[in-house]
């Protein structure tokens, strides 16, 4: 059964598994699409499922006539794990002067930097430039689950109509994932009456942040590391040209849809005093993935211009 982060946290919790319960409940502090993602715990390194293709034919029919027979299709799939963590060292020297918290404040950075990672590579992950990833959502999707807003060069404002048409196109939507200029844009969207009808504010996430509603579905931006850049830029190519544009996601999370993939939760082990140096190491992995088990279980907005206010 796929589970959030935070019922993971709670089970771990209930276990007696306090440190690995903290451990997950930082990484959906630190990443509100993380925090929206369900994930199946699988065995082995990969998940072999099936997708569905074309739908068999259906047909009426006369007395004594035959139906012309008609098979669906199915596209097996497979799904690969990703090995993701990193070492840290505390000095002892450190420890020492300082006390404990010291390493405990190095971990929880390292596990902050890990959480921002993986968010990263939820939307831009590309494993044909990098092998050692598993690819995101702008590399999955094609088709009629891409939406383009406007086809001239730099992009346009946003359309709701547009992002209307995204929803549509997903199979039981569930949250937008988009970067926090474009949540701005919806929230100065409040603002003009013209553009407001759907737009609501929607009391607050599981951590008491507030959170912005459009259609009824949340606006979720991942939570930034520590300034750094937006994991969804505003320097995408547009289809016309000009590398200024950006785009947003409606994602419809559960089983069967969009769920995030591990072998376990991600683990903390302390590996004690090593050799080389006098430290104390930590190492942080997690195995994980992304698996789009239907194929309009996301849909991607593209060709938005930051710069211009959201339009009908």
């Amino acid at each position: 059964m796929a589970l959030s982060l935070i019922e993971s946290a709670k089970l771990a919790a209930d276990g007696g598994e306090t440190k690995r319960a903290t451990v997950i409940e930082m990484f959906a502090r630190v990443s509100a699409w993380l925090n929206s993602l369900v994930f199946n715990s699988i065995p082995g390194n990969a998940y072999a499922y099936n997708r569905e293709g074309v739908l068999p034919g259906i047909a009426f029919r006369g007395t004594n006539e035959a139906y012309a027979e008609s098979t669906g299709i199915i596209n097996p799939m497979v799904e690969a794990l990703r090995i993701c963590g990193g070492d840290l060292d505390s000095d002892l020297a450190l420890e020492q002067m300082f006390g404990a918290g010291v390493r405990a404040k190095h971990e929880t950075m390292k596990i902050k930097s890990l959480a921002a990672e993986v968010t990263r590579v939820l939307i831009k992950g590309d494993s044909i430039a990098q092998p050692r990833e598993f690819d995101g959502l702008q590399a999955r999707l094609a088709g009629l689950q891409v939406v383009s807003n406007a086809a001239g060069a730099g992009g346009a404002a946003l359309s709701l109509a547009n992002l209307d048409l995204a929803i549509d196109r997903t199979a039981a939507p569930t949250a937008i994932w988009c970067n926090h200029g474009t949540k701005r844009l919806f929230t100065a969207a409040l603002r003009t009456v013209a553009v407001s009808g759907q737009i609501i504010a929607a009391g607050k996430d599981d951590f008491g942040k507030p959170v912005l509603t459009y259609a009824g579905l949340p606006l979720l931006p991942p939570y930034p590391d520590n300034d750094g850049p937006e994991v969804i830029d505003n320097v995408e190519v547009a289809t016309g040209g000009g590398a200024t544009t950006t785009s947003l996601y409606v994602v419809g999370i559960g089983e069967g849809k969009l769920t995030g993939l591990q072998n376990g939760t991600m683990q903390v082990r302390d590996l004690g005093e090593i050799d080389v140096a006098p430290v104390h190491r930590t190492r942080v992995e997690w195995l994980v993935g992304l698996c789009l088990e239907h194929g309009r279980a996301a849909t991607r907005v593209r060709d938005i211009n930051p710069a211009l206010a959201i339009v009908p």
